[in-house]
């Protein structure tokens, strides 16, 4: 099989089974996200929205996040990992939101990548997820599942494999393809033990072909990934 062929099969299968994947995350507008991404790095997005509810409560918009400390804002986040870094990448967003942005979010890369606490995944994350943009963010699941498979070829840096997702993932399908192999991820291509036996994709991931060959019986029609109830914007 040759990688083109394993992409159209993988991408027809999402396509077919997982046509509403998006973001679990819950958030009303494009300050909220970016909030809410800033925050999952290295947390679950349920942890995440049990953190949020109060802290957009207390933070509705950048000026007050602005006009806060981030001793004040990490009594709302504490229990996210690494919450005194965040608290203080949270405030120093919303400055930078009304010095340079005039409050609103960018919808730009490089602008987005001058904002504290906005790395790379987090810049694709919002052009993706808030603006509809062909990007491809890599985390953690994406960079595993995106190997696993035999999307990217051994991929060493999560640069390398959003090239070569990018590469191979027609453009206005990206911003969806992020959340299919994330949720795929997050529920069945799990880090210590996959769940290969109700995988819909094994007939052309290479993991499969390797460790089980074809002695599994496999359930292609399953649904991997979920639809969060997020507030619509």
């Amino acid at each position: 099989m040759t990688k083109k062929e394993r992409y159209k099969k993988v991408i027809d299968w999402f396509i077919e089974n997982a046509e509403s994947a998006e973001t679990e995350l819950h958030y009303q507008n494009d300050y909220q996200l970016l909030v809410a991404v800033i925050l999952s790095a290295q947390c679950t997005d349920k942890r995440v929205n049990m953190v949020t509810p109060a802290l957009f409560e207390v933070f509705p918009v950048p000026e007050v996040m602005a006009a806060s400390t981030p001793e004040a804002v990490f009594e709302y986040i504490k229990s996210c990992s690494y919450p005194n870094n965040k608290a203080k990448n949270l405030v120093g967003m919303a400055k930078k939101l009304l010095s340079d942005f005039g409050g609103e979010v960018p919808n730009d890369i490089d602008s987005l990548l001058t904002i504290p606490g906005v790395g790379r995944k987090t810049a694709n994350v919002m052009l993706a997820v808030a603006f509809n943009k062909p990007a491809m963010p890599v985390d953690t699941h994406v960079f595993r599942v995106a190997n696993r498979i035999g999307l990217t070829d051994n991929s060493k840096t999560p640069l390398e494999t959003e090239r070569e997702l990018v590469k191979y993932i027609p453009s206005e399908l990206l911003s969806k393809a992020h959340h299919w192999l994330i949720l795929h991820g997050r529920y069945i291509c799990v880090a210590r033990r996959p769940k290969c036996e109700i995988c819909g994709l094994s007939p052309w991931c290479k993991y499969y072909e390797k460790h089980f060959g074809s002695g599994m019986t496999v359930h292609s029609g399953t649904k991997t990934s979920r639809k969060a109830n997020k507030p619509k914007k």
